[in-house]
């Protein structure tokens, strides 16, 4: 399968609502009801077709990383009146939130690149770049330069939407914290940042069923550029681990809530508890929760489905062989 270029999936997605549905048109679309409309953006933006193509992406990356550009964007006729089916005001505080979460990348990616770059040092440099012998960043990774757009340009909105600047409150990123073994590291940390990648995605096509017009079309831009690295993470992943069954992740993932000792929450837990604060979540409506919880629902469908139709050969045949990874433990 030879790759498609980015530029030729972005406009059909963004520009052409009625690809959605063949018998649509954009009036119709822009009318639709919140539910049909998400629905309709999930099965398109992450039909298998692109997944496998975002993911096949990678191995050209590796090789010659180069940023995938915004198209043009009518940042001046955003107005609140393109908010669909929820108050402002929480719109408002979703983006402040988004912002806060966005703000630091530079720490995420340089915590990536750390563990990685003993054991993968291709997909070290995409995330994080590359370092001289003082640990000085000399170049940018390729999912820096791609993420570093997405505070500003949320910042951007929120002064359309509002009339105010907004000064942004970033957290802490995790710092890297290795133990004897790379391997598990990795495969926690991995797992950690898919999840926050898949966060993102569900975030934003929900803020995109609830916009329209201009607005919408930001949304969008931010959307496509988190299904690209969520799905090369994934992807990565699956290659890197390749005997790694849903029950050990679900283990991995819930490992601190089973254990009677004492610890520190999962970096997974944490992130949850904090996007739960950083969105507000306790002012939103019930049938805005709800459609939330919907989104995260349907659109884990639909990535498990694609995700269990790649296969090693496949995986292989873009990547090289996989390495000979020790089946990390879950620690129960």
């Amino acid at each position: 399968m030879q790759a498609t270029p980015e530029s030729a999936m972005t406009p059909t997605l963004l520009f052409n609502p009625s690809f959605l549905d063949p018998s649509s048109s954009t009036q119709s679309f822009e009318t639709a009801p919140i539910s049909k409309r998400l629905n309709q953006l999930i099965k398109t933006y992450l039909a298998a077709d692109i997944l496998n193509d975002r993911l096949q992406d990678l191995s050209q990356q590796f090789q010659d990383p180069q940023p995938r550009p915004w198209q043009p964007l009518n940042w001046n006729q955003i107005e609140p009146g393109q908010i669909r089916g929820i108050d402002p005001l929480i719109f408002l505080a979703i983006l402040a939130g988004s912002i806060d979460t966005e703000t630091p990348i530079r720490g995420y990616t340089q915590t990536s690149r750390q563990y990685l770059s003993p054991l993968h040092p291709p997909m070290a440099r995409f995330v994080g770049g590359t370092v001289n012998d003082q640990g000085d960043l000399v170049e940018l990774g390729l999912w820096e330069k791609e993420e570093r757009q997405h505070s500003p340009a949320l910042q951007r909105l929120y002064t359309q939407l509002s009339g105010l600047k907004l000064m942004p409150l970033p957290h802490d990123p995790r710092p890297y914290e290795p133990t004897d073994n790379p391997h598990q590291d990795l495969f926690e940390h991995g797992l950690h940042r898919v999840a926050t990648e898949y966060g993102a995605t569900c975030l934003y096509v929900w803020l995109m069923a609830h916009s329209t017009g201009p607005l919408h079309q930001v949304l969008a831009e931010l959307l496509i550029d988190e299904i690209n690295h969520m799905t090369k993470f994934w992807g990565f992943g699956r290659w890197a681990y390749p005997h790694i069954s849903m029950f050990k992740i679900l283990m991995t993932l819930l490992r601190p809530q089973l254990r009677t000792t004492k610890q520190k929450p999962s970096s997974f837990s944490r992130t949850l508890k904090r996007m739960m604060q950083v969105l507000h979540w306790e002012a939103w409506s019930l049938p805005n929760k709800l459609s939330l919880l919907w989104t995260f629902v349907y659109v884990l469908w639909h990535l498990w489905r694609w995700s269990r139709s790649l296969n090693p050969d496949q995986l292989n045949r873009w990547f090289g062989q996989s390495p000979e990874t020790p089946c990390p433990s879950t620690g129960i």
